[in-house]
């Protein structure tokens, strides 16, 4: 942020006078000189020397041209960045995501995005984390947000959380006079679980066998959408990570309940693209509106 500096030195240099790039600046000449000085006070060394009339670079003047420039060039890209973002009227962005977050986590997140941009159109897609890696490998969509993306998937990692693992119960339930649970305390309780094709089905499989516990669930599904209105319906309780109901949170409809178990492990989650930025000015947009989502709701606790 030191751009008026930068830039009156840099006009020194290409005028070759204090006096000359003063007018160019339209600032007076000891405006101009007085950058100067404190810029070499800073520095601890001259930047020019007068030669015949005229100003010379010193070696350490050299360095700190190039500086110059190539700050100047960075920061004028970044104001045009910065006007094109505030003046995007439109514009398209496709973002492949889960079903559980498809289904909990987006639809408020969509929302505030189009109040915000109302002439972005958004591409929401729901698909397997096979289908979705493809997808963002392709060039078909954006930006993807998945539970558990492997670390040999090749993709830029935007942004990344940990979410961790709770039993999940209607209100009234007696595990919800508890601030924490244990696995063993999900015993006796119709268990309804996410199917073995999901990301979490692993995780809650391999802690149950650390505890030593066998579990037969009453229900598998592949939606965590649909475990979440079954356990709403009092068929039994669940165990995902808060992240994936807190819709149903927020209303007083389910409950959370934290592990204290050491396993199972938090679900890691990855906003990903393909290497490099990503593809446009509206997927910018939308990136930053989910990290700002995800701060506030992991500051909220």
């Amino acid at each position: 942020m030191h751009a008026k500096v930068l830039r009156y030195f840099a006009e020194v240099v290409r005028t070759g006078s204090i006096r000359k790039a003063a007018e160019q600046l339209h600032v007076v000449p000891t405006a101009v000189s007085r950058q100067i000085l404190n810029l070499e006070e800073e520095l601890g060394a001259p930047l020019f020397e007068r030669v015949r009339g005229t100003l010379r670079l010193t070696p350490v003047g050299e360095l700190v041209l190039e500086h110059a420039r190539s700050t100047l060039r960075e920061f004028e890209a970044v104001r045009e960045r910065i006007a094109a973002v505030q003046g995007l009227s439109q514009g398209e962005v496709t973002l492949a995501t889960t079903s559980g977050l498809a289904s909990s986590f987006l639809p408020g997140v969509a929302q505030s995005f189009r109040a915000e941009h109302p002439g972005i159109r958004l591409k929401l897609l729901d698909s397997p984390i096979v289908d979705m890696l493809k997808n963002v490998a392709d060039g078909d969509c954006d930006v993807a947000l998945a539970y558990d993306v492997p670390d040999s998937a090749g993709f830029q990692v935007l942004f990344t959380s940990e979410w961790p693992i709770g039993v999940i119960v209607p209100p009234g339930h007696p595990l919800t006079g508890q601030a924490t649970a244990l696995l063993s305390d999900c015993i006796g309780y119709p268990l309804i679980l996410p199917a073995p094709q999901l990301s979490l089905r692993p995780l809650l499989d391999g802690a149950f066998a650390r505890s030593d516990i066998r579990v037969v669930p009453v229900v598998e599904a592949t939606s965590t959408s649909l475990i979440r209105q079954l356990v709403l319906r009092g068929s039994g309780i669940t165990l995902l990570n808060r992240l994936d109901m807190d819709e149903e949170r927020r209303r007083g409809q389910l409950i959370f309940v934290p592990l204290r178990d050491a396993h199972p492990r938090p679900q890691t989650l990855r906003l990903i693209c393909r290497p490099g930025r990503p593809a446009n000015l509206a997927a910018d947009l939308l990136v930053r509106h989910l990290v700002r989502g995800l701060q506030q709701l992991l500051t909220a606790g």
